[in-house]
């Protein structure tokens, strides 16, 4: 068998051409469009997220509205802060970065924000839409897998999409979209999880092999079908002694052996991570339109 080296699926140029194409919609509204993010506590990860996600904003031309709150803040607080801002004008994306610090009651929050304003795709009103195949706000993160599909061309119809992880986040929604009756969709899915049974039969039956799971390096290469597309969405930080930071980030798939079997990869960094901002970004201006009847 000879071994070839799959084709690296980079995020940037599909998010460079997604901000692109909403930095021209952008000028072209006739007021500006606002995204409200909510940060609570001093978790370094989503401070840093939380920063990129403002830069990104203000690259397209969104105005960004930070409320950054101590650890200390209050349920009702943030309840209060919510309820102002489902009801200013100025705002048609909120976000609340997870996770929250202490016990406070994250769905509780998550299903106070505006249906309307979930630029997540969390509230159960837009994943029971997404479900039923209507037109609502999509979970940013499995959003950007289906527009890295679309760029590079691989079409999910007719295929075996064998998706490792059940979250909310990611595995549920991204089956949802993958299975839907429209163009870029009509996939035969699978979902594996930590209670499936002869997990590495069934991700080798995969056309296309999504890894979100949380683990890293958990997808090996004897878990790979030969020229199957695997798409890695996870994002671990491991201890690397011999590096200047002292660890690296990789994702949930062994990227140096599968890459040797796959067809084509995203790599860690790199690959799915520019994605999630970018569609949270298209997100916000959809959010706009629907808000405005445009």
């Amino acid at each position: 068998m000879s071994v070839v080296a799959a084709t690296q699926l980079q995020g940037k140029p599909v998010s460079d051409a997604i901000k692109a194409r909403l930095t021209a919609e952008v000028a072209s509204l006739p007021s500006k469009v606002g995204l409200a993010v909510i940060l609570v506590g001093d978790n370094p990860a989503s401070q840093a997220y939380v920063g990129m996600k403002n830069k990104a904003c203000i690259e397209v031309g969104i105005s960004s509205f930070e409320h950054r709150l101590p650890a200390s803040t209050s349920q009702q607080e943030l309840h209060d802060l919510i309820t102002s801002l489902n009801h200013d004008d100025t705002v048609h994306g909120i976000l609340l970065q997870l996770p929250l610090p202490g016990d406070l009651d994250e769905f509780a929050l998550l299903t106070h924000i505006s249906p309307a304003k979930d630029v997540d795709g969390f509230h159960p009103v837009n994943v029971g839409k997404l479900l039923a195949g209507l037109p609502t706000l999509k979970s940013c993160t499995p959003y950007g897998v289906m527009e890295m599909l679309r760029f590079y061309k691989i079409d999910p119809a007719g295929q075996h999409v064998v998706i490792v992880g059940r979250s909310n986040i990611v595995g549920k929604p991204l089956a949802a979209m993958l299975v839907q009756k429209e163009d870029g969709a009509n996939a035969t899915v699978t979902i594996c999880h930590s209670r499936s049974k002869n997990l590495t039969d069934i991700t080798k039956q995969a056309d296309i092999l999504i890894a979100a799971i949380g683990q890293p390096e958990f997808v090996t290469a004897d878990m790979v079908r030969e020229g199957a597309v695997v798409i890695d969405v996870g994002i671990n930080r491991v201890d690397a002694p011999d590096t200047e930071k002292g660890y690296k980030l990789v994702g949930d798939v062994a990227f140096d052996t599968v890459s040797k079997k796959a067809s084509a990869i995203t790599p860690v960094p790199g690959g799915v991570g520019p994605m999630t901002i970018a569609m949270l970004l298209s997100n916000t201006v959809l959010a706009y339109k629907a808000i405005n009847g445009l």
